[in-house]
């Protein structure tokens, strides 16, 4: 690890562990009551002691996360291959996915509760947060081809389906992984908001619903601890996708390469 990438990761976790004491400092210097705004360490506190629960709702999150996501991936990757043979296709298609982007997920998670069971219902708005950007970017890539490169594939004669696979497909790679970068953030979101739904409702079991369920209850630091998990969760899927996007790319895309330099 170079200087330069040592400073980038201790200087954010140093303001990081400042901005805790300052927290600390001060809700003891106040005396704040908890159920107005518990300490850090009433909050890891709370996270030990509530575990079992609080862990089995993290499961119950990233698992609607990580199939939301993956149902996002095959949906969009096949609709964009269908937009890429055909041009009507997707001046057809493609004003319905946007606007499926554009409605509030917020708006469409209440109305989903009512025809659909909350675990699937969780998962459907997962599902259409997460789409949009892998579509919009898949699509992008697939006819982002070098225009240079499909004159030389078809002055050699390669076959359509040469060309997609040879060209087309290595080109929207990049598209693609950065489509899923977004989209694994925004499945994380879209679970937690209709879970919110869901717990407003009276039903759910994912972190979402301990934070309805806590606030009804007063219970502010098993709130905190709740909304600490999904920030790393987020985080973490985060992570997880910047790195595999760079095991795929780095020896070849110039994104990669230039940043190893």
């Amino acid at each position: 690890m170079s200087r330069d990438d040592f400073i980038g990761y201790a200087v954010p976790a140093l303001t990081l562990g400042m901005g805790l004491v300052v927290w600390e400092a001060v809700v003891r210097f106040f005396d704040i009551p908890p159920y107005l705004l518990p300490a850090p360490s009433i909050i890891i506190s709370t996270l030990f002691t509530d575990w079992p629960t609080l862990s089995s709702s993290l499961w119950v999150t990233l698992s609607i996360t990580l199939k939301a996501l993956l149902a996002a991936v095959v949906g969009s990757v096949t609709l964009a291959v269908i937009f890429a043979q055909s041009r009507l296709v997707e001046r057809a298609f493609y004003p319905f996915a946007v606007a499926m982007q554009v409605t509030p997920i917020v708006a469409i998670a209440p109305l989903l509760l009512i025809y659909l069971t909350p675990t699937v219902a969780v998962l459907v708005c997962a599902f259409l947060v997460a789409f949009f950007p892998l579509l919009a970017n898949t699509t992008l890539g697939l006819s982002s081809a070098d225009h240079n490169l499909v004159d030389l594939f078809q002055m050699y004669r390669a076959t359509r389906f040469q060309q997609f696979m040879l060209l087309r497909l290595p080109s929207a790679l990049p598209y693609f992984l950065a489509g899923l970068r977004i989209s694994g953030g925004l499945a994380l979101i879209g679970a937690i908001v209709a879970e919110i739904a869901a717990g407003s409702a009276g039903q759910g079991s994912g972190l979402a619903y301990r934070i309805v369920e806590s606030g009804f209850r007063l219970n502010i630091p098993r709130m905190f601890a709740a909304l600490l998990l999904i920030s790393v969760a987020g985080i973490t899927i985060h992570v997880l996708l910047t790195a595999f996007s760079h095991w795929l790319l780095h020896e070849w895309h110039d994104s990669e390469r230039a940043s190893e330099t």
